[in-house]
């Protein structure tokens, strides 16, 4: 069976498992345990060591965490991963694990409101400092490229402006420049877009989204494809002695897997930001469904465009899956599987419309979350984005009148039914 290269199905229901011998069980039991009886005491300190792999401390690792992990890293195509307690936790072990005080970033203005505040607010207090450039020209994020430059960052989807990066000309500029690029691949989920195959070296998600899928479980998740050469120079971290544990050289130790293994030991280990493994086991279920829950999003989402596209009382549409879209083309070639869940419009009637138009609604759920199996709305400049000045928002591709539609699972009927009745 392992000479066999598996679907993407298959690996959603196995990857990452073997079915236990002693119970049988077919489900990924529950571990939910803090710790782990060592054998002896040699036993013990070769962990400590990293010298035999094992769990001493959930907060570490956890056996059903791990299947969770693996079966990520398998979906995404990427070498390894790690997971953690909420996606805004990913994307800090993702950029903590390599970057200190004096670095620099690079990342797309077109971001979600809490990773936006996270690189020009809290890290600008850690003494990191991030530039955020327009990605719809490639040729920004090399603009922008500094000598202390440690990253290029963005989204697959830019949420909510629903934006489709060019992740093969951005990949490219990383790569030239010796850096990683780190991709957010929330929006799309690893069935629709797999950013690994066209440049990417680091993957993000909140598996809190799609991967969930029901809006029950927060969790988070780092991938790394186990291809970028973090011995180029600029990374002494990777390749170093580590002076938060024993003096191990993370790259020269464990290879296509250091970025996984040190993030583990030196940011999830200090910081703290772990899953729970309930949280990891909830997300597994979810994982078994996902695509088929993607092709049913994307296939009434694009319903819902085009009936939102002719309607007289709505002033624009922003779905990627249009023909018309600026970002069509991109999407066809980097998600052809389908556009996904989100989608933007405007009311005509501007602000006072759309409170109108959302408290009119009947189950389409007013909150701030996305990739439920539910259909929701938000006014994103009121709420995820109401931190940010007005041109700020504009920048992250907020407009003031823009609704956000993230497409559940019910009858596509009934969407258009709740979404008419409440425009009229």
């Amino acid at each position: 069976m392992a000479d066999r290269e598996f679907g993407f199905e298959t690996l959603c229901l196995h990857a990452g498992q073997i079915p236990d011998k002693e119970t049988g069980s077919r489900a990924v039991p529950l571990y939910q345990t803090t710790s782990y009886v060592f054998d002896d005491t040699n036993h013990a300190a070769s962990l400590f060591n990293l010298q035999t792999f094992g769990n001493v401390y959930t907060r570490l690792s956890n056996p059903t965490t791990a299947v969770f992990e693996e079966r990520m890293a398998a979906i995404e195509g990427g070498r390894a991963a790690v997971a953690t307690a909420s996606g805004q936790a990913a994307e800090m072990v993702a950029l903590l694990n390599i970057m200190e005080s004096g670095d620099h970033i690079v990342s797309s203005t077109k971001l979600y409101g809490g990773t936006y505040t996270m690189f020009a607010v809290n890290f600008k207090k850690l003494g990191i400092e991030a530039t955020l450039v327009d990605p719809d020209d490639p040729e920004n994020f090399r603009r922008a490229l500094r000598p202390n430059t440690k990253a290029i960052f963005s989204e697959t989807l830019g949420n909510p402006a629903i934006n489709m990066i060019d992740i093969a000309a951005v990949g490219k500029i990383a790569r030239e420049a010796g850096i990683p690029f780190i991709v957010d691949n929330t929006a799309a989920s690893p069935y629709l877009c797999q950013p690994f195959k066209h440049g990417a070296d680091i993957v993000v998600h909140s598996a809190t989204k799609f991967i969930g899928g029901h809006g029950t479980t927060m969790g988070g998740v780092v991938v790394e494809s186990g291809r970028f050469p973090w011995d180029n120079g600029k990374f002494p971290s990777m390749t170093e002695p580590s002076a938060g544990y024993h003096g191990v050289r993370f790259y020269e130790t464990f290879g296509d897997f250091g970025y996984t293994m040190k993030a583990r030991m030196e940011v999830m280990r200090v910081y703290g930001p772990t899953i729970s493994p309930f949280n990891a086991w909830m997300l597994l279920q979810g994982l078994e469904t996902l695509p088929v829950r993607m092709d049913r999003h994307c296939a009434n989402a694009m319903g819902v465009a085009r009936f939102l596209r002719d309607h007289p009382r709505v002033a624009w549409v922003n779905y990627p899956g249009l023909e018309e879209n600026k970002y069509h083309a991109l999407t066809q070639r980097y998600m052809p599987k389908g556009a996904g869940a989100l989608l933007s419009f405007g009311i005509k009637g501007g602000y006072d419309a759309g409170v109108k138009f959302i408290e009119g609604l009947q189950f389409v759920s007013h909150l701030a979350n996305i990739g439920d199996a539910k259909s929701l709305v938000i006014h994103p400049a009121s709420t995820t984005h109401r931190q940010l000045s007005e041109e700020d928002q504009v920048k992250a591709g907020v407009p003031p009148d823009m609704v956000r539609l993230s497409i559940g699972l019910e009858t596509l009927d009934d969407i258009l039914w709740d979404l008419d009745q409440a425009l009229a």
